[in-house]
């Protein structure tokens, strides 16, 4: 069997309506990325509220026109600070993704929306819904840092 033969490789039938977090395939966990890059967006927290806020400067490794990362197998090692999403650290960092992320929602027990390429079959359905980061976002190494307030999104993406 080649590894294109995979069973494990297959997503199972609406997987994200049945299937706990814990118990999904590697394939399905990573199929429930919209594919939207709000995640690769730099926050700044505030460390006395714990409030998050979202700002336009974006991973030096996020493809600001397909909204992914450039080097998504080894992102870890180029960017220590990336946090690396699995079913065991999703409850340390669920407040900070984006509140249309499906990786939160499922977690929150709340269903996918309408618009994910799950429930859709196609890629483009997130940035057709105008809920992708898709061509507005500035790369980290063009703002200094100390500047990223200057940048912040008033409202989460």
């Amino acid at each position: 069997m080649s590894r294109r033969d995979d069973p494990r490789d297959r997503l199972r039938p609406e997987f994200w309506r049945n299937v706990p977090m814990a118990r999904m395939t590697r394939a399905e966990w990573e199929a429930l990325c919209d594919g939207c890059g709000k995640c690769c967006l730099n926050k700044l927290e505030d460390e006395d509220t714990g409030e998050v806020a979202f700002t336009r400067v974006a991973c030096r490794l996020l493809d600001g026109e397909t909204c992914r990362c450039g080097q998504y197998a080894i992102r870890k090692s180029l960017v220590p600070e990336c946090v690396v999403l699995t079913p065991g650290t999703i409850a340390n960092v669920a407040y900070w993704l984006p509140r249309t992320c499906a990786y939160r929602l499922l977690f929150e027990g709340k269903s996918l929306p309408e618009w994910h390429p799950l429930r859709t079959g196609d890629p483009e359905s997130v940035h057709r819904a105008g809920v992708s980061v898709r061509g507005w976002t500035v790369p980290e190494y063009e703002v200094p840092e100390e500047d990223w307030e200057d940048h912040v999104i008033d409202e989460e993406p």
